[in-house]
């Protein structure tokens, strides 16, 4: 693991120790890859309850309990999506606050309202409205999932505080 993302493990694991708070991760585009960040720092059982790797619809559905109405009104790439996922992951998981990403990384699959790259996070502090976010990267595949792996774990930092 870079550098980069080892710190990002280490401040994500200290901030959310000091807060007694335990994280569930909820993926589809990253396919797991948040888990394997936060899980690189030692003794990341105290804080990181588990990880959904949700990559298709019905696993969407099944694990985390989105809609069926949501996907058919808004796809799988969505603010609404990534929202559900969220209140999802902390529905079905032993954790107080939770991160979903959902999106396009290519280099197929996207379409003019959502072309490669889109991505949408959710975060959700248990008892909370969901918070959500859209990005648009740059970048081949293995590019728009760092980046988005990057940025969950940034705002999860925004979100926890100093």
């Amino acid at each position: 693991m870079d550098a980069d993302l080892a710190r990002l493990s280490e401040d994500i694991g200290t901030r959310l120790r000091e807060r007694s708070l335990t994280l569930a991760t909820a993926e589809s585009c990253t396919g797991g890859w948040v888990a394997q960040v936060v899980t690189h720092t030692a003794g990341s059982s105290a804080w990181f309850d588990r990880g959904f790797v949700t990559y298709s619809n019905e696993a969407k559905i099944a694990m985390l309990g989105v809609s069926p109405e949501t996907l058919a009104a808004h796809g799988a790439v969505s603010l609404e999506t990534a929202a559900e996922m969220a209140v999802g992951a902390l529905k079905n998981s032993n954790a107080l606050i939770s991160l979903a990403i959902t999106g396009v990384a290519g280099p197929t699959g996207g379409s003019p309202d959502k072309p490669v790259g889109t991505v949408c996070f959710g975060w959700c502090r248990k008892g909370e409205e969901p918070v959500t976010d859209r990005r648009q990267y740059v970048g081949d595949r293995e590019s728009v999932r760092r980046q988005s792996v990057v940025h969950a774990l940034q705002h999860l930092i925004l979100l926890l505080g100093p």
